[in-house]
């Protein structure tokens, strides 16, 4: 076997005993739980708006950033939702490098997950405590799931997980959204087939238990664009596409049709000024057909404080070092706009 057993990690228990939910934070996080899941049933007109760094590398200015968008939540509430981007798993594309804050260096420089994992929930907890905003995160790894389950209320599913039979089946089990995204190869009946089977009960071994999950109602798709054989992007955003979508969910036994729109990656080509533009283009299609004012639900969008990104040792405060981002004027400008147009 070429597998070494380095150590044995704290189970989601030992790590959430050691780490608790408040009793307050946890009745924040029922009451956005509820406000979220009205959207996505359509109990709700409000517009959920996805919004962070790439990758959540710095607790202090992750932090930073998520107490000012709690902030103008205070004055977008009435017409948005502002969930945000705290994404622990994240890594370079190439998977080189950096791989997430769940992969923490000790202070040798090697890997300890140990330390990751309760870095990872000693954030999110930190988040919610200074903002009052109970964010999304991509679940990666989906093993992970246990260690942040009490405090997430949406997660993403990446679009090269997306296939992934153990990532649908571990959806099906969240209390939460779900969000999965088109493939690289922008196949939009793949995307379709996962959100269906992640809305479905299901039977599987996870983490050495045979456990059964109920299915998850709120499961629904995230249109990021996609790339052809030379590697160009191919945006997916436009109202063709978004009749194309809800034609095709039409043709599915698939509850609560939903769509966000990821306004960067592929849709952009990653070009992070662009989702200022794609964000408005989101909401005016809306505004021309209230069917499909029904299917979209919210827009995905990257964000931090500094605008750009940064290399890994640069040691710029709060600019990404994965995928380029908006900076805070400019976030805190479009947030605003999109209150008025929704």
């Amino acid at each position: 076997m070429s597998f070494e057993y380095i150590q044995k990690l704290p189970t989601p228990d030992e790590i959430r005993d050691r780490f608790p939910l408040t009793k307050e934070l946890a009745a924040v996080k029922a009451e956005r739980d509820k406000m979220i899941s009205d959207v996505f049933t359509g109990k709700s007109d409000k517009f959920l708006v996805i919004i962070g760094p790439c990758s959540a590398d710095n607790e202090d200015s992750v932090c930073e950033y998520v107490t000012r968008l709690g902030k103008v939540n205070e004055k977008v509430k009435d017409k948005l939702i502002l969930i945000p981007r705290i994404y622990t798993n994240k890594p370079r594309t190439t998977g080189e490098g950096y791989k997430g804050i769940t992969s923490q260096p000790d202070p040798e420089g090697k890997t300890d997950f140990h330390a990751g994992l309760i870095a990872m929930r000693h954030m999110q907890l930190k988040a919610i405590e200074e903002s009052g905003l109970t964010a999304a995160d991509e679940m990666l790894y989906p093993e992970n799931w246990g260690y942040v389950a009490d405090i997430l209320s949406y997660v993403a599913i990446g679009a090269r997980s997306v296939e992934d039979q153990a990532h649908r089946m571990t959806a099906s089990g969240f209390d939460v959204p779900a969000g999965m995204k088109n493939p690289t190869s922008g196949t939009l009946s793949v995307m379709l087939n996962s959100v269906y089977a992640a809305q479905q009960e299901h039977c599987f071994v996870y983490r050495g238990y045979e456990v059964k999950t109920n299915g998850n109602p709120l499961a629904h798709c995230v249109l990021r664009g996609s790339s052809n054989k030379h590697g160009q992007s191919i945006p997916n955003y436009h109202y063709e596409d978004l009749s194309l979508l809800l034609q095709l969910y039409n043709q599915r036994e698939i509850i609560n049709p939903a769509a966000i729109i990821d306004c960067n990656h592929n849709n952009s080509n990653k070009k992070f000024m662009e989702q200022i533009r794609i964000a408005k283009e989101v909401l005016h299609s809306r505004s021309l057909n209230p069917d499909i004012r029904s299917l979209v639900k919210g827009v995905m969008i990257e964000s931090y404080l500094e605008e750009g990104s940064q290399k890994i040792g640069e040691g710029v405060y709060g600019k990404s070092i994965t995928d380029p981002c908006l900076g805070w004027d400019d976030t805190e400008k479009l947030i605003l706009e999109m209150a008025e147009l929704v």
